[in-house]
Protein backbone atom coordinates (compact mmCIF):
# COMPACT_ATOMS: atom_id res chain seq x y z
CA UNK A 1 0.00 0.00 0.00
CA UNK A 2 1.16 3.53 -0.71
CA UNK A 3 2.33 5.66 2.19
CA UNK A 4 1.68 9.33 2.87
CA UNK A 5 2.83 11.99 2.90
CA UNK A 6 4.75 11.86 -0.36
CA UNK A 7 7.58 14.26 -1.13
CA UNK A 8 8.88 15.68 -4.38
CA UNK A 9 12.09 17.73 -4.24
CA UNK A 10 13.30 20.17 -6.91
CA UNK A 11 16.09 22.70 -6.96
CA UNK A 12 16.99 25.75 -9.05
CA UNK A 13 20.19 27.61 -9.82
CA UNK A 14 20.89 30.75 -11.85
CA UNK A 15 22.72 34.09 -12.04
CA UNK A 16 21.25 37.44 -11.01
CA UNK A 17 19.39 39.65 -13.48
CA UNK A 18 15.99 39.52 -15.14
CA UNK A 19 17.51 38.59 -18.50
CA UNK A 20 19.42 35.60 -17.12
CA UNK A 21 18.17 32.05 -17.53
CA UNK A 22 18.14 29.56 -14.65
CA UNK A 23 17.93 25.79 -14.44
CA UNK A 24 15.65 23.52 -12.47
CA UNK A 25 16.19 19.88 -11.79
CA UNK A 26 14.65 17.04 -9.87
CA UNK A 27 16.65 15.95 -6.85
CA UNK A 28 17.51 12.23 -6.76
CA UNK A 29 16.05 11.55 -10.22
CA UNK A 30 17.93 11.13 -13.47
CA UNK A 31 16.45 13.47 -16.06
CA UNK A 32 17.36 16.61 -17.95
CA UNK A 33 17.28 20.01 -16.27
CA UNK A 34 14.62 22.47 -17.39
CA UNK A 35 15.87 25.89 -18.46
CA UNK A 36 13.66 28.75 -17.35
CA UNK A 37 13.35 32.47 -18.10
CA UNK A 38 11.11 35.35 -17.22
CA UNK A 39 8.66 35.73 -20.14
CA UNK A 40 8.68 38.84 -22.36
CA UNK A 41 5.25 39.74 -20.94
CA UNK A 42 7.11 40.50 -17.68
CA UNK A 43 10.17 42.13 -19.33
CA UNK A 44 12.27 38.98 -19.47
CA UNK A 45 14.02 37.42 -22.46
CA UNK A 46 11.57 34.56 -22.98
CA UNK A 47 12.60 31.88 -25.41
CA UNK A 48 12.14 28.97 -23.00
CA UNK A 49 9.83 27.78 -20.24
CA UNK A 50 8.52 30.35 -17.79
CA UNK A 51 6.94 29.76 -14.38
CA UNK A 52 3.60 30.58 -16.02
CA UNK A 53 4.14 27.90 -18.65
CA UNK A 54 4.94 25.30 -16.00
CA UNK A 55 1.90 26.34 -13.96
CA UNK A 56 -0.44 25.75 -16.92
CA UNK A 57 1.41 22.53 -17.80
CA UNK A 58 1.18 21.35 -14.20
CA UNK A 59 -2.60 21.76 -14.10
CA UNK A 60 -3.10 20.11 -17.47
CA UNK A 61 -0.68 17.27 -16.83
CA UNK A 62 -2.12 16.54 -13.40
CA UNK A 63 -5.47 16.13 -15.14
CA UNK A 64 -3.95 13.87 -17.82
CA UNK A 65 -2.15 11.68 -15.28
CA UNK A 66 -5.25 11.41 -13.09
CA UNK A 67 -7.45 10.55 -16.07
CA UNK A 68 -5.01 7.92 -17.32
CA UNK A 69 -5.06 6.30 -13.87
CA UNK A 70 -8.86 6.39 -13.53
CA UNK A 71 -9.39 5.17 -17.11
CA UNK A 72 -7.02 2.25 -16.63
CA UNK A 73 -8.62 1.21 -13.33
CA UNK A 74 -12.04 1.53 -15.00
CA UNK A 75 -10.88 -0.47 -18.03
CA UNK A 76 -11.83 2.32 -20.45
CA UNK A 77 -10.27 1.72 -23.85
CA UNK A 78 -9.00 4.61 -25.97
CA UNK A 79 -6.16 5.16 -28.43
CA UNK A 80 -4.78 8.55 -27.36
CA UNK A 81 -5.34 11.55 -25.11
CA UNK A 82 -4.33 15.11 -25.91
CA UNK A 83 -4.45 18.23 -23.78
CA UNK A 84 -4.11 21.96 -24.39
CA UNK A 85 -4.16 24.60 -21.66
CA UNK A 86 -4.42 28.38 -21.98
CA UNK A 87 -3.49 30.42 -18.91
CA UNK A 88 -4.93 33.90 -18.34
CA UNK A 89 -2.87 36.14 -16.05
CA UNK A 90 -4.57 39.33 -14.86
CA UNK A 91 -4.48 41.79 -11.98
CA UNK A 92 -6.19 40.65 -8.79
CA UNK A 93 -7.96 42.61 -6.06
CA UNK A 94 -4.67 43.99 -4.73
CA UNK A 95 -3.59 44.95 -8.29
CA UNK A 96 -0.94 42.22 -8.16
CA UNK A 97 -0.78 39.77 -11.08
CA UNK A 98 -2.36 36.41 -10.46
CA UNK A 99 -3.33 33.32 -12.38
CA UNK A 100 -6.98 34.16 -13.05
CA UNK A 101 -8.07 31.11 -15.01
CA UNK A 102 -6.97 28.23 -17.18
CA UNK A 103 -8.99 26.91 -20.09
CA UNK A 104 -8.19 23.23 -20.66
CA UNK A 105 -9.18 21.21 -23.71
CA UNK A 106 -8.93 17.45 -23.41
CA UNK A 107 -9.39 15.25 -26.50
CA UNK A 108 -9.78 11.50 -26.36
CA UNK A 109 -9.51 9.57 -29.61
CA UNK A 110 -10.37 6.02 -30.50
CA UNK A 111 -12.84 5.54 -27.66
CA UNK A 112 -15.91 3.44 -28.50
CA UNK A 113 -17.64 4.26 -25.17
CA UNK A 114 -18.21 8.01 -25.55
CA UNK A 115 -20.73 8.52 -22.72
CA UNK A 116 -18.68 6.45 -20.26
CA UNK A 117 -15.53 8.35 -21.27
CA UNK A 118 -17.24 11.72 -20.69
CA UNK A 119 -18.43 10.55 -17.26
CA UNK A 120 -14.88 9.52 -16.30
CA UNK A 121 -13.52 12.80 -17.64
CA UNK A 122 -15.94 14.70 -15.38
CA UNK A 123 -15.03 12.47 -12.42
CA UNK A 124 -11.33 13.16 -13.00
CA UNK A 125 -11.81 16.91 -12.39
CA UNK A 126 -12.58 16.32 -8.70
CA UNK A 127 -9.71 13.85 -8.22
CA UNK A 128 -6.84 15.97 -9.54
CA UNK A 129 -4.75 17.01 -6.52
CA UNK A 130 -3.02 19.99 -8.13
CA UNK A 131 -6.26 21.45 -9.49
CA UNK A 132 -7.81 20.92 -6.04
CA UNK A 133 -4.93 22.88 -4.48
CA UNK A 134 -5.12 26.15 -6.44
CA UNK A 135 -7.34 29.24 -6.40
CA UNK A 136 -7.19 29.56 -10.17
CA UNK A 137 -10.47 28.85 -11.96
CA UNK A 138 -9.98 25.83 -14.22
CA UNK A 139 -12.52 25.33 -17.00
CA UNK A 140 -12.63 22.19 -19.12
CA UNK A 141 -13.82 21.30 -22.60
CA UNK A 142 -13.97 17.58 -23.38
CA UNK A 143 -13.95 16.01 -26.82
CA UNK A 144 -14.35 12.26 -27.43
CA UNK A 145 -14.30 10.48 -30.76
Amino acid sequence: MSTSPKTFVVESHGASGINEFWNNRLVDKVCDAITMAIPPEFEGPGGTYSPEDLYAMSLMNCYLATFKYIAEKSKLNYVAIKGKATLFVDKGLEKAPWMERVEVQISLTGCPQKERALALMEKTKSHCMIINSVKTVVNFEFLVD
